[in-house]
């Protein structure tokens, strides 16, 4: 496996991974491995599942506001017209 050298990080990074790193009684390299990983969605640890992140611009980008006005609209759409339904 070829060796990846990091330049410049910015110092809030390497306090956050050097944290990671002491919780998990980790590597540094161990959990920068396993960052990258979870990023592009790459099986880790045997077993684990695949992450995908194909939606993640959309999750929780909505306000309170937004959400409960969708809500709205989903629920007008559900309902159901009986006179559509008569034979």
């Amino acid at each position: 496996m070829k060796a990846i050298t990091l330049r410049n990080l910015p110092p809030e990074l390497t306090r956050i991974i050097r944290q990671k790193a002491d919780k998990q009684h980790a590597s540094i390299n161990r959990v920068v491995i396993g960052l990258l990983e979870n990023s592009v969605g790459v099986r880790g640890k045997k077993g684990e599942m695949t992450l995908y992140h194909d939606l993640d611009a959309l999750a929780g980008t909505w306000t309170r506001e937004e959400a409960a006005a969708f809500n709205r609209a989903l629920t007008r759409q559900r309902a159901i017209d009986p006179e559509l339904w008569r034979r």
